[in-house]
Order: C-alpha cells, then structure tokens, then sequence
C-alpha cells in the first residue's frame, strides 16, 4: 500500500495498528484488572521483562497499549505512555527523570497548572531558569554545567507566544540536552515535534486528540531522537537491552507504575476513537479562528487580539515557518470601560467554560481564573492582562460565531 495521508492514517491507524480481533475496527476494551498466566514462569518472565505482557492494569492493559500504538505514530515517535491526564503526563515524565540538583532551562510562559508544577518541582531542589522561549539567545544564555533540558510549549496559554523550536532543537542536539515540547496546542499535523528535534513531546490527550470535552488523558512520546547512554539519571535497573528504550522505560516504572496515574480501559477508547476526526476538527476551528481574530481584530470595542496567524503578530514569521496553521486559540482585550465577565455573559452561543481544543467554542476570563494563583506580577510577566479573555475556538459555522460576538460587542456603546 502507498504511504497514507495524515487523514487516512489516523481514521484506520487502530484497525492498521493494532489489529483488532474478529474483524473489529476498534480495540476491544480491557475491563480486567489481573491476568492470568497458566505457566507461572509467565508471569514471573513479565515482571522481570524478560517477556512483553500484562500483570496488572495500573501497569499496562490491552486497552492503552493500543491507543500508545496511536499516539506514538501520529507523532512519528519510537513509543509512547498514557496517563489519566495532560498534567499527569508532566509530572511524572518530569519526576522520573530529574532529580536534586538537575537544572531545566523553562519557557516564562507556561499552562497555569505546569507553571504551578514548576514551583513544586524547584521545592524538590531541581533548579529552573524561566526564560523567553521565543528568543534563542536567552535560551541560549541560561546554560548552566548541570543543565539537563529545556521544556516549552508550541504555543502558549493564553497569550499565544510561538517558541522559536526550531533553534531551540537544533541548539539541544549540539549541547545533547533533552528538548521537552508540550505539543498540546499544535497536535499534527499542525505541528512536526520530531522534524524540530523535540526529544520527548508531552500532550493532553483531552483537548484536541480527544476532541469533545468528555473524556480526560495524557501522554508522553519519546522520538527516538535522544541518546539516552549519555543521560545520568537512568537507574541501572531500567537500562534494558535495547538503549533506545531507557528514558522511556525509566518512565514507565516510575512515573506510570510507581505514581499510577493510570488511564482508564474505557478512556483509552474515548481517545481514540476522537483521534479519528482529529484532522477535519483541527481544520475547522483553525479556519474558524484565523476569520474570527480577523473580525475582533476590526471591532472597536477590541483593544487587542492575541493570535499568531495576525500578521502583527510578533512571532507571527515564525509561526508561518513552524506550523502548518496558526491553531484556534485566541485571547483578546476588550477596550477600557467593559468588564470582561459582563461582556461574557452577553454571549449566547459561546460557552463560558475552562477547557480547550472542544468541538464548541468556549471562553473564560483568565487572570481571575486559570492563572488566578500566579499573581498580578506574575501574570504581567508573562503577557498576561488583567482583563483579557481567552477563547477556545470550536467548529460551528463561521457566521454563527462571528454573530455572537457582534451582538455582544455591540451591546456596549462607549
């Protein structure tokens, strides 16, 4: 068979992968919690790895390995974890690798809840330097002896700064560091983490893998693109025959096993079978988006509008040579004298709600909420106003959603 689209691949990647038995298209779901082996030497083989199988579902399930089959060839990677969560995924990718007295080179911009980790993980004595990601040059400047990698999202939260990936990969590979992307708000094929050297990609298989805002998950990937023989923190005890496998395997046991923030049989098939429209949802609320921060942009009730694919933009370049499309999250400022929360409960279509990457179109009011806990001077730093909204862009019909913010907007006579 020729090489399939990105469409078609993740429409039939489970029946492809995965191989589902009597002639399925999907996975079966895993309901067990045990498994039984009829040679107990079995079993003892599989605790030891020795052999592939499962033991115990907090472990590995049937179920999971097959959406990890999904996930790692929808990044192009060697393999992949799932874990109950998007955040999940971080701290126990991150918890399993670092230890005291590591240092990690940190984007300034980072997800609420990350940013939250972060200071948590600096109470373990690992050492952060919070930099501009869209600068090289400060990347580049925050190198320390005892750097081990550099972590940062595609796009940010909510103010959408672009990462320049590029350099920071290529810099990562000659300094042979870890290059950590939280691929969450550029799934492909908007985004290529590998082609940018992107050592592990972290994602929340709940935004837009999943797609529907009814299912939660996450995920690590591991590109195959790092030499793990040349990183210090893997434990003897996971450097198994096949080096490629260390950091991931390091992962598994002690982020997923010994952390168990494990994802549910039933979850696992939520996700992938939202995977399969992945493409065609991405493309609607990308277009949907690009037209919408164009009408708001024109609005004179609009002060600001935060998105990359404004050719005022100030990454708006490198995004172009990134990404495949400009993603379909947007925040915006409304002009002084209306109150973001007065205009939001103006909407009629739009759903006041936190969550991203859903098929509807959704917004929230961010300082007062997701990044309520970081703190005016915090939040200045990292682009944050006091009065922005942020939306996350849906799939209805374009004309819908740009009458609902008319009316809105218009509401208000300054």
């Amino acid at each position: 068979m020729t090489k399939l689209g990105v469409t078609t691949r993740q429409i039939h990647a489970d029946r492809l992968l995965n191989q589902p038995t009597d002639g399925a298209v999907h996975s079966s779901t895993t309901n067990s919690v045990l498994f039984e082996f009829k040679q107990s030497q079995d079993l003892v083989d599989v605790f030891q790895g020795k052999k592939v199988g499962h033991v115990y579902s907090r472990s590995s399930s049937g179920s999971v390995v097959a959406l990890q089959n999904m996930v790692a060839d929808l990044e192009g990677g060697l393999t992949s974890v799932c874990f109950a969560t998007g955040m999940a995924a971080i701290t126990s990718t991150f918890l399993s690798l670092f230890k005291a007295g590591d240092h990690i080179i940190v984007s300034q911009y980072l997800f609420g809840n990350t940013r939250s980790f972060m200071d948590t993980l600096q109470d373990f004595g690992v050492e952060l330097t919070f930099v501009d990601v869209t600068s090289i040059q400060d990347v580049i400047a925050a190198k320390q002896p005892n750097t081990r990698a550099v972590f940062s999202e595609t796009i940010a939260n909510p103010v959408t700064q672009v990462s320049d990936a590029r350099a920071i990969g290529q810099w990562c590979e000659e300094n042979n560091l870890l290059f950590m992307v939280d691929n969450t708000m550029t799934p492909p094929p908007a985004f290529d983490a590998k082609a940018m050297k992107a050592s592990l990609i972290l994602c929340s298989l709940t935004k837009y893998l999943a797609g529907h805002g009814h299912v939660l998950g996450g995920a690590v990937i591991d590109t195959g693109l790092f030499d793990w023989t040349t990183f210090p923190n893997i434990s003897p005890k996971y450097q198994v025959a096949d080096k490629a496998m260390w950091g991931i395997t390091q992962i598994k046991k002690k982020g997923l096993r010994d952390i168990g923030a494990t994802l549910a049989s039933q979850s696992a098939h939520l996700i992938s079978v939202g995977m399969e429209t992945l493409s065609l949802r991405t493309a609607r609320s990308n277009e949907n988006a690009l037209k919408l921060a164009t009408y708001l942009e024109s609005h004179p009730n609009i002060q600001t509008v935060y998105y990359p694919g404004l050719a005022n933009h100030p990454q708006h370049f490198i995004a172009r040579e990134q990404l495949a499309n400009y993603g379909s999250i947007l925040s915006f400022d409304l002009v002084p004298g209306i109150e973001p929360c007065e205009f939001l409960d103006k909407l009629e279509l739009v759903i006041s709600a936190t969550h991203l990457g859903d098929t509807r179109t959704l917004a929230l009011p961010v300082a007062p909420t997701i990044f309520f806990e970081n703190g005016q001077r915090e939040r200045a730093r990292m682009g944050i106003t006091e009065t922005m909204i942020r939306l996350s862009v849906g799939i209805e019909d374009t004309d819908d959603l740009v009458a609902d913010f008319e009316q809105a907007l218009n509401s208000f006579s300054l």
